[in-house]
């Protein structure tokens, strides 16, 4: 597989786990949408515009995931989001799942997927933000 090919898949990936992602930011700090868009770009050398990346937050505070607050202490008024005990709730069910899905894959024959009982000690996973 090519780089650029590579890139598109690691993007696909990383997309479908985006509420995953902002959770798991989430769970340490409360943070702004522009700090969780450069967040998932440092980790994953991928950008998600606001176009894509508020959208996921809306649903997120919808399902009742995350909340947010305005914060006037700055220049300007920023809406930050923070994580809701339901949202921690069902970060802790992804991770078990998340993990169940690398084992099978792993026991499918897919041997290279670091797999690990303990996924919050994965190195893959410690890059996603879930420590």
């Amino acid at each position: 597989m090519n780089p650029h090919e590579l890139k598109k898949v690691e993007k696909q990936f990383t997309k479908g786990l985006l509420d995953i992602v902002i959770l798991s930011f989430l769970r340490s700090e409360s943070m702004h949408g522009y700090k969780i868009i450069t967040n998932i770009r440092r980790s994953f050398g991928i950008y998600f515009g606001p176009s894509t990346i508020y959208p996921y937050l809306n649903n997120l505070k919808e399902q009742g995931y995350i909340k947010s607050q305005w914060d006037t202490n700055n220049d300007r008024p920023r809406k930050v989001y923070s994580l809701t005990p339901e949202g921690s709730n069902i970060l802790t069910g992804a991770e078990q799942s998340f993990n169940s899905i690398c084992s099978r894959l792993s026991r499918m024959g897919l041997s290279r997927l670091p797999v690990n009982n303990n996924i919050r000690n994965n190195v893959m996973i410690d890059q996603v933000g879930m420590q």
